[in-house]
């Protein structure tokens, strides 16, 4: 498969915001379906909120079990299993494009993950193998609003896009999944958007400090000096941008995402 560099990273500001993720603000239109029993295969699962979320959904008789590439964060993700209580609930290291071969479920769900992968195509046709419903959602970075708009944070916007390409993966993955399903074959694709919005003072918090800490620390950081894309002074200008956008009581973001039901 293509080599792709996860841009993200695994910093601690990163670790932190995906671990806040859950059921409800991130996959609430694969809610409806999830049914006590389930087996279910989160590929790419992180830190293992949603993951652990689904277990819970599940309940006793049901499994699920979340698969990821870093081994740093599926250790992660075990001790908040086992922090949280939730036993029905393993985490692997493994492969996206192959995620516990000969293994069935009745769901794969993969949250954020393909605008990472070189080829996605070939992702969803293995998902596709595992279980008789794929459930997927990607962000589409062009598309999100913020106001007020600073040349700064829209330099941050396009560098997001920017570096995720270099990488080798899709800054505007949410809006092609319904393309990429087809190509692989699924005989029925739903598709529709979810959001998030971030414009309260905790959401402005949790997204511009996080913002702030990840322009000069984390992959980001790396990956746009490695590329030659922004130097550390633009970057600190970015994270001063975020800082300000915080404190400002006008500020507002909607970040949109796009998702599939796939099926057959």
């Amino acid at each position: 498969m293509p080599p792709v560099t996860y841009t993200h990273g695994h910093h601690s500001s990163v670790v932190a915001a995906h671990a806040a993720r859950t059921v409800e603000n991130s996959a609430a239109y694969l809610a409806p379906l999830v049914e006590p029993g389930m087996r279910i295969l989160d590929v790419g699962s992180g830190p293992g909120s949603i993951t652990i979320d689904l277990a819970r959904r599940v309940g006793p008789t049901g499994r699920v079990v979340g698969v990821d590439a870093s081994a740093e964060v599926v250790a992660h993700a075990r001790a908040a299993a086992l922090a949280a209580g939730v036993d029905n609930v393993v985490f692997e290291v493994g492969d996206a494009y192959d995620p516990l071969p000969g293994e069935r479920f009745d769901v794969v769900h993969a949250h954020q993950v393909l605008q990472h992968l070189g080829d996605p195509v070939a992702a969803l046709g293995a998902w596709r193998d595992r279980a008789g419903l794929v459930a997927a959602r990607d962000i589409i970075y062009s598309a999100t609003v913020v106001h007020p708009l600073t040349p700064e944070l829209q330099r941050w916007r396009e560098l997001v896009v920017a570096l995720q390409a270099r990488n080798g993966g899709d800054g505007d993955a949410g809006a092609k999944l319904k393309s990429w399903a087809r190509a692989a074959g699924f005989a029925s694709v739903e598709t529709d958007v979810e959001t998030w919005c971030f414009e309260s003072p905790r959401g402005r918090a949790f997204w511009g400090d996080q913002w702030a800490e990840r322009a000069v620390h984390s992959a980001f950081a790396d990956g746009t000096e490695r590329h030659g894309l922004a130097d550390a002074a633009e970057r600190a200008r970015i994270a001063d941008a975020w800082r300000a956008w915080t404190a400002d009581e006008d500020g507002w973001m909607a970040v949109l995402h796009g998702w599939i039901l796939a099926r057959g």
